[in-house]
């Protein structure tokens, strides 16, 4: 299993919500390229960068995030306001390698279908594409965890499953934010009902004993941890060591 480092960034700013809300900033004296540059610096191979503007549907980020791509070799997992399938495009053409789909995939029946199919060339941009599930006592959340979807969390995997989407990051909102540990029993189900998922945790991870705790799965591919570095419990020395360990590589 690997940990990959999160940023969220608002307003080009490095920052924390606490459960998605948008009114409980923290704010981070450290630029978004400074952070990169920090993790890579450790031997981080991969970055999770969630823009909060663009998940509001503000894209004022975009440019500023594309020119940072462009200026490190760090892979960028990226997520926020990914509603189309020319924003997915416009990302992986940039250089993105990993483009996170959450409230459109669950609210739009025919984006998944179409996201499936879409080849240029070379590249097949469903292999970049992460399935974003936040889930609150196992109800599906999406727009900014302000709506809950009627579709069950285990049909809805099946579905991505169906059409060739293997790769989910789930969070556990009742862990997000808190440092209170990891949503175990929920992974466990998941990994449980289907072992082929490739299956990244986030929310909640406080110490290295949760990176542990998910590691005991057995299944997990890797795990997003944000402000535990940023709180200082989670030391970037600690993701070295332990990176250096794990068999995945990107």
């Amino acid at each position: 299993m690997y940990i990959i480092p999160a940023i969220d960034v608002l307003d080009k700013k490095v920052v924390r919500l606490r459960e998605g809300n948008y009114d409980d900033v923290t704010t981070y004296p450290i630029s978004l390229e400074e952070q990169i540059q920090k993790y890579h610096a450790n031997g981080t191979e991969i970055v999770h960068i969630i823009d909060l503007n663009g998940a509001k549907g503000d894209f004022s980020n975009q440019e500023y995030l594309f020119e940072i791509i462009k200026r490190t070799d760090m892979k960028v997992q990226y997520g926020g306001g990914v509603r189309s399938i020319e924003k997915v495009k416009e990302l992986v053409d940039a250089g993105v390698y990993r483009v996170i789909v959450g409230t459109q995939a669950i609210t739009n029946p025919t984006f998944l279908e179409e996201l499936s199919k879409l080849n240029e060339g070379r590249v097949k941009y469903a292999e970049h594409i992460v399935i974003a599930i936040d889930v609150l006592d196992e109800v599906i959340k999406y727009s900014g965890w302000l709506e809950s979807s009627p579709i069950k969390l285990i049909e809805y995997i099946d579905k991505c499953l169906s059409l060739g989407f293997f790769r989910f990051l789930c969070t556990d909102i009742s862990k997000d934010g808190k440092l209170g540990g990891a949503g175990v029993e929920l992974y466990k189900k998941l990994l449980d009902h289907s072992p082929i998922i490739k299956l990244i945790g986030s929310g909640g991870i406080s110490s290295m004993e949760d990176i542990e705790a998910l590691n005991k799965l057995g299944k997990m591919e890797s795990v997003v941890v944000g402000k535990a570095i940023y709180e200082n419990r989670i030391s970037i020395e600690e993701i070295k060591e332990w990176n250096l360990k794990a068999l995945i590589r990107f």
